[in-house]
Order: C-alpha cells, then sequence, then structure tokens
C-alpha cells in the first residue's frame, strides 16, 4: 500500500546500546577456528567488526527506556503530551503485557496515552512511522517510537551466520504534528516466513518449519535467500516511492537502509547507480545489524556530531523477516535533535 501524510514531523531521535563490545577480531577462534584470513575476509565483505551485546538481565525495554529519557531531556517535552507509544521489538520482556505498556509505566505517562506494540524487524521503524503518522493524522500531536531488539539472546553463538552478524540496541524517536509531507509504500511476502524465523519462540511448535531441526530455539536466517530478496525488492522499492513522490533520486540527500550488512547495501546502491557517501553504512561495522533499531542508529551514528543547515529529503527503508519491505521519504527538518548514540547507564533501569 502506499499513504501520503501531511502534518507529521520526526523532532528528535536518541540511541543507546550495552556497554558489552565485542569485537569479531577476539572470536576468531569460537566462531572461525582460529583462520584470521576468513574473518579478515567477513570483515572486509559483509563489513562486521564489531558490535554491542546485552547481559543477561539488560534487555530491549532498559534500552528504549533511557533513550526515550534521553529525547525526553533533550526536547524538553512534558511527557503528559505524549498521546502515544508504538514500541517496536521482536524480543519483547514478556509475551504479555507488551512494551509499550511497561515503557508507559516507566516513563508515568498519563492514562490518556494510548500503546502498541508492533512485531517487527527489519522493517520495522518504518512500519512504526506509518502508525505514528496515522495517529498525527487521527488527532494526536505527539507520540513516541520505541524501536529496538536484543537479538543477541536468541541466536547461536557458535554459529558463525548469524552470532556476528548482529548486535543489540534500542532507540527512541518522537514525531511530532508539523506542516510536512511523507510517502510511505508497505509490502509484505508472508510466503517467505521460513527465511528468517525464531523456531519454538512461541506456540507455533507443530507449524510444518523444515529447515531446522524441531526442537531449535536460535534465529534461523538462509542468508542466500534474504540477499536475493533485498536486492531484488529494494531497488524497486526506491524507484517506487520516487515515482509516488514524483521526485528524482538526484533530490534525495541521502538513503538510509536497514543496516542488514555492507554487502546488501553496496549491492543495492550500485543497482541504483548511487555512490555510498548518499547511503551511509558506517554504523554496521561499530553495532553490526541491529535489527529494528538499524535505521535511527544509523542516522544518529551519521548526523549527530552536524549542525543541520537546511532541511534534508530522505528515504527510510527496511526490509527484512516477514518477509516484509517499507520505505518512507520524508523531510528531516534541519531543528530537529539528532543524538549521540550512548551506552546503557546499568544503575538506572533498576
Amino acid at each position: 500500500m502506499k499513504t501520503l501524510f501531511h502534518h507529521s514531523s520526526i523532532q528528535a531521535i536518541a540511541c543507546c546500546v550495552p556497554e558489552n563490545l565485542i569485537k569479531l577480531e577476539d572470536q576468531v577462534d569460537t566462531l572461525y577456528k582460529g583462520d584470521t584470513k576468513k574473518m579478515q575476509r567477513i570483515q572486509k565483505t559483509i563489513g562486521l567488526n564489531a558490535r554491542y551485546v546485552a547481559n543477561q538481565m539488560t534487555t530491549t525495554l532498559d534500552l528504549c527506556f533511557q533513550a526515550s529519557q534521553k529525547v525526553l531531556e533533550s526536547t524538553k517535552l512534558d511527557s503528559s503530551l505524549i498521546d502515544a507509544i508504538v514500541f517496536v521489538t521482536q524480543t519483547p520482556n514478556f509475551l504479555q503485557p507488551n512494551n509499550a505498556h511497561l515503557l508507559h509505566g516507566k516513563l508515568n505517562l498519563t492514562q490518556e496515552c494510548a500503546c502498541f506494540d508492533l512485531n517487527q524487524g527489519c522493517s520495522g521503524f518504518v512500519y512504526a512511522l506509518f502508525l505514528a503518522s496515522s495517529l498525527i493524522e487521527s488527532g494526536a500531536q505527539h507520540v513516541l517510537i520505541c524501536a529496538g531488539d536484543t537479538l543477541s539472546k536468541v541466536v547461536d553463538p557458535k554459529d558463525s551466520n548469524t552470532a556476528p552478524i548482529f548486535g543489540d540496541a534500542g532507540s527512541a524517536t518522537l514525531v511530532s504534528k508539523e506542516k510536512g509531507s511523507s510517502f510511505f509504500s508497505l509490502h509484505s511476502d508472508g510466503k517467505g516466513w521460513e527465511n528468517i524465523v525464531l523456531p519454538n519462540s512461541a506456540f507455533g511448535i507443530h507449524c510444518g518449519f523444515q529447515k531446522t531441526p524441531h526442537d531449535s530455539r536460535h534465529l534461523y536466517m538462509d542468508g542466500a535467500e534474504v540477499f536475493n530478496f533485498s536486492i531484488d525488492k529494494e531497488p524497486k522499492a526506491i524507484h517506487e516511492i520516487l515515482q509516488f513522490a514524483q521526485k528524482e533520486i538526484s533530490e534525495i540527500d541521502y538513503i538510509f537502509f536497514h543496516q542488514a550488512n555492507a554487502y546488501i547495501i553496496s549491492n543495492i546502491t550500485r543497482r541504483l547507480g548511487l555512490t555510498l557517501d548518499k547511503s551511509p553504512t558506517q554504523s554496521i561495522a561499530k553495532y553490526g545489524n541491529t535489527s529494528s533499531a538499524s535505521i535511527p542508529l544509523a542516522i544518529c551514528d551519521y548526523f549527530w556530531n552536524t549542525k543541520l543547515e537546511a532541511d534534508l529529503q530522505l528515504i527510510l527503508s527496511g526490509f527484512g523477516v516477514g518477509l516484509s519491505w517499507a520505505t518512507c521519504l520524508t523531510t528531516l527538518k534541519n531543528h530537529a535533535m539528532i543524538l549521540e548514540p550512548f551506552l546503557l547507564n546499568q544503575g538506572a533501569h533498576k
């Protein structure tokens, strides 16, 4: 589906990562049986160098809570003015209640605030922007989006196909009523669900999944299928959103893709005829693939120490689990507060 909104704008973004930094070079024995050359090829090709991993006690809620506090402190917005929380995660504290309600209580928001969880991953931030914009068009003034995951808790730590890829992070984005156009295009292909799946994670144990052992509780990803899906759908999605907005790609300042890995993004940008300076990927080497937090984290990592002299035209595009892909063309106003990514304060989330 394609939709245009006229009255929503990003006001601030903050991102929080856990304290535990793991460098790929320190895991050459665990993941690559001491094969340093193989590890270096992975670093060069996929762009992985390090990632932050949550400890046993730290959850996605903790990371997003502190990111939310940073946004509220920086914007000086009275928390009683928040009309809704949209919490995007696939690693919630509980199956019930949802993370949005838990965050609502921790932030001490009013009982007039609506709470939603989105069980989305790689495309989830764009889906959340869509929902926040919908709420604002319906009468809300301020919507807080939290997008984050702690996928390190569900990957096999000895699996070299997944363990070095996924890092943990949480983000908070304030979207408020303000004149400005945002174009959205959302897509789904549920027939591809088996290509990224966490088996035995809820109640669908006998759902016919054949790609991993029935007792597996680790994240499974068919890397080849995901790669083919990404380089097929994403260039089309960018052309589609440009056509919908009646803009040329030369009018876009930056495209922030879901930071899956550098190899995927370089292939997408090459098919679009773009250079990587228009599609930043620096955050991958620092944080890995942080699932739903990857787009806001990439934005913060790129812009936090830059004063925005003018409004910027951005395309944000996420793709992955579902299978799903979602794209947004929006304006990042020059007054938006893009904050430096920061480490979790372990004592503040108790």
